[in-house]
């Protein structure tokens, strides 16, 4: 397979991807809190990436259920989509599809449920009422990787995670119908698809997960039943928008494969993954599957950098490949087959090249990279149009990458939710530096990464940042959270 980044590729739908980059979904945190709708800052943000040639841009996750936030600034469904909830939308929508250079990228508006992982106090519902979830299992109870793993460990994920309660039939039905509410929200808006968020440790997610999933009814996670919320999800949406709209799915690599783990259950848990992937396939009407992995139990998706930067790319590009071979063997005809969109530890040309070539993804998700240079494919074509500079820029970092997490290390207890959590806030920040800049002057330059921003730091301004009407409130709240944990993360 001689393929390059900047070759177009089709999907099963039959909408075309312009290259392969694929503008990784990243939590902005930019709406207002408990919740909101697209806003100036989300404009400015998603302007800049649209500016240089990304194929295909995904949203941060837009939650379903106002009642099931993450962070307390996520972008929310609508209830009604009459034509004033619908504005909003349609000019991200609008803003992700103005491309400069002659690249229209595809606009894919992310769909999300966080179910038992949305937090006390901040997301959205009144103090101490606990979230829904396929059984009435809290984050961190009776999972093997935390066994022992401290007093502060242990209060954090007390006073972050309630018990959940399990849902009934018609908490089912209704999750799926807002599934649905939110695609056609995508369609309606102009989005050109949707992309499922099945990924770490999510609701949709949890109903295929065994430790979080422990019914005994037709959602359960029997084999014949452990994909069913997620297949009547994606054919309910299928009946409702155009043959052409795309739809993909988030799904984990390592859901089920802790630190620790055995050859043998570690491969267990590959071997469960793998059979999801395989349904998925088989039904003929998914475009896209994104590999990730990881959950607030064990966030290895929110990695800085370092080794498990290295850990994580062989084990996704080990686990892409046995994908992509499993399905191209399969009975799925060629034309239906989902592309595969391989997400985390992309760094260098060199990596996008070798992933392409080596026949380990048909996409390219960059998340972080995306933050630190959002002019990458830009920069990439113009350093291959260089010939002459290809061998010394391919096996370097597309950008340096900060070192927060190691310079709040002294302050932050050691617990890892926490670590992943004060890097990803310093994207965050970076985020909104780039969205001010464009509000301001929307041909300027972003300004260059604040690598002397630390850890700490980053968090407090992820946090403190309030229209004067919810001062009060939210600094308490701001209080409580910083005493409790720095608790955020990267989708």
């Amino acid at each position: 397979m001689n393929c390059n980044v900047f070759d177009p590729v089709d999907l099963p739908c039959g909408r075309t991807i312009e290259n392969r980059l694929v503008k990784a979904a990243m939590y902005e945190h930019m709406a207002n809190f408990s919740g909101g709708l697209p806003n100036e800052f989300h404009y400015g943000l998603y302007s800049e990436w649209a500016k240089h040639g990304w194929g295909m841009i995904l949203t941060g996750n837009v939650q379903i259920s106002p009642q099931h936030l993450t962070l307390g600034r996520d972008i929310v469904v609508p209830p009604t989509l009459n034509a004033e909830d619908l504005k909003p939308f349609e000019k991200l929508a609008e803003v992700i599809h103005g491309a400069v250079d002659g690249t229209r990228s595809l606009a894919i508006m992310q769909l999300s449920h966080a179910g038992r992982q949305s937090a006390n106090f901040i997301g959205g519902r009144p103090p101490f009422v606990p979230p829904l979830a396929p059984s009435s299992v809290r984050v961190g109870a009776g999972h093997a990787e935390n066994r022992g793993r401290g007093t502060i460990s242990d209060l954090m994920f007390h006073a972050l995670f309630q018990v959940p309660t399990e849902m009934t039939t018609l908490d089912i039905l209704d999750v799926q119908s807002s599934f649905v509410r939110g695609a056609l929200l995508a369609y309606k808006s102009g989005f050109d698809g949707v992309q499922l968020h099945a990924a770490h440790g999510y609701l949709l997610a949890q109903f295929m997960n065994p430790k979080s999933n422990i019914r005994n009814d037709e959602y359960s996670v029997a084999p014949e039943n452990v994909t069913r919320m997620l297949s009547k999800i994606v054919e309910a949406i299928r009946k409702v928008v155009p043959t052409t709209f795309i739809i993909g799915i988030k799904i984990n690599s390592a859901d089920y494969v802790t630190s620790g783990s055995t050859e043998e259950a570690s491969l267990e848990g590959e071997r469960r993954v793998l059979d999801h992937i395989r349904t998925i396939a088989s039904w003929g009407i998914v475009d896209f599957i994104e590999i990730s992995g990881g959950d607030y139990e064990k966030p290895d998706f929110m990695a800085c950098s370092g080794s498990q930067t290295v850990d994580r790319q062989a084990f996704f590009a080990r686990f892409s490949r046995t994908v992509m071979k499993d399905l191209h063997r399969s009975p799925v005809p060629s034309s239906s087959v989902p592309l595969i969109l391989l997400t985390g530890g992309l760094r260098f040309y060199s990596h996008l090249q070798n992933a392409l070539i080596s026949n380990h993804a048909d996409l390219l998700g960059i998340g972080r990279g995306a933050v630190l240079c959002p002019d990458l494919p830009k920069i990439l074509r113009l350093q291959l149009q260089n010939s002459k500079s290809s061998s010394t820029w391919a096996d370097r970092p597309f950008a340096r990458e900060p070192e927060a997490l190691f310079r709040a290390s002294r302050w932050v207890p050691s617990v890892k939710l926490i670590g992943a959590g004060v890097g990803t806030a310093w994207y965050i920040t970076r985020m909104r530096d780039i969205a001010i800049s464009q509000i301001k002057n929307p041909r300027a330059e972003p300004p260059p990464a604040d690598y002397n921003r630390g850890g700490l730091i980053a968090v407090f301004k992820m946090w403190a940042w309030f229209d004067s009407r919810t001062a009060l409130i939210w600094v308490l709240g701001i209080f409580m959270v910083l005493i409790v944990t720095t608790k955020v993360f990267y989708h």
